[in-house]
């Protein structure tokens, strides 16, 4: 899939339509808490548009943009203004995976990951990781994408009976679950749904090839079945194809640790 992603780099802002959305929802939510990070990362950061949020919501934080395919990195630099990049003011920019970060522990005070955890198969090893890299008190936001993702083509599938290739994504309840098996306090996660309508199926196929994920998405079908099932796809009224995502949203905080490296339970005592 990285090689989808990167060779996605150049064409993805014109199909990025939802992750724009998303991220404006994502932004919103985080007007409801106050915090101050000196340091922020946008994990999965794809062309930039969440660090280039962050950058200028925490103006005075170090921005850092994560991302595994070095083409987006490279879009990142290139969408950036020429008078950030001659004073150094630009988001710093990574090359890493998110289940291996080449960072120090305790080091982002927020993490932002704008639809990406859904691509692994097992988000664990990632929400370990993104705890370890934050520091005490240090907030992660996410959105990822649930289960009702695409229910028109699942329907679409089970009533022209073509095979259900499209990958099936985690409920927020599991999601919720991880993120304290991982560590995290206090996760907060609610979901809704965005409906996104194409004036045909090639427009919807092409959509996903351009941000790099139709195989991974969709899965592989023959065109026959293709064509079945986009003829069973529901439409609008205007005879537009319907497609839903679920999007599942996720805040978490890192609590102060229980165990310190040895393994002894550190235990608080308040005066009365």
């Amino acid at each position: 899939m990285r090689s989808d992603f990167a060779a996605a780099a150049e064409s993805y802002d014109s199909a990025a339509v939802l992750a724009r959305e998303v991220g404006t929802r994502m932004a919103a939510r985080l007007d409801l808490v106050k915090i101050s990070p000196q340091r922020v990362a946008d994990i999965g950061c794809a062309t930039g548009d969440g660090i280039r949020e962050l950058h200028k919501r925490y103006a005075k934080a170090f921005p850092l943009a994560v991302d595994f395919a070095l083409p987006m990195l490279r879009a990142v630099r290139g969408r950036g203004s020429r008078l950030q990049r001659l004073i150094g003011r630009g988001p710093r920019l990574l090359n890493a995976d998110v289940r291996a970060l080449p960072l120090a522990a305790n080091t982002l005070g927020l993490v932002w990951s704008n639809l990406v955890l859904h691509w692994l198969d097992d988000p664990l090893p990632a929400l370990r990781e993104l705890h370890r890299v934050l520091e005490v008190g240090g907030l992660l936001s996410f959105a990822t994408l649930g289960p009702d993702t695409l229910k028109e083509l699942r329907d679409a599938s089970a009533r022209v009976g073509a095979g259900d290739t499209a990958k099936r994504f985690l409920d927020m309840h599991d999601l919720g679950d991880m993120l304290v098996a991982a560590g995290f306090a206090d996760p907060v996660m609610d979901m809704e749904l965005i409906t996104l309508t194409y004036a045909a199926p090639r427009a919807f196929l092409a959509d996903q090839r351009h941000l790099g994920v139709r195989d991974a998405l969709l899965g592989r079908q023959g065109w026959r079945d293709w064509q079945r099932l986009f003829k069973a796809w529901p439409r609008d009224a205007d005879g537009r194809l319907r497609a839903t995502f679920e999007i599942v949203h996720g805040h978490a905080w890192k609590p102060e640790p229980r165990q310190i490296a040895d393994g002894r339970t550190v235990v608080k005592f308040h005066p009365r």
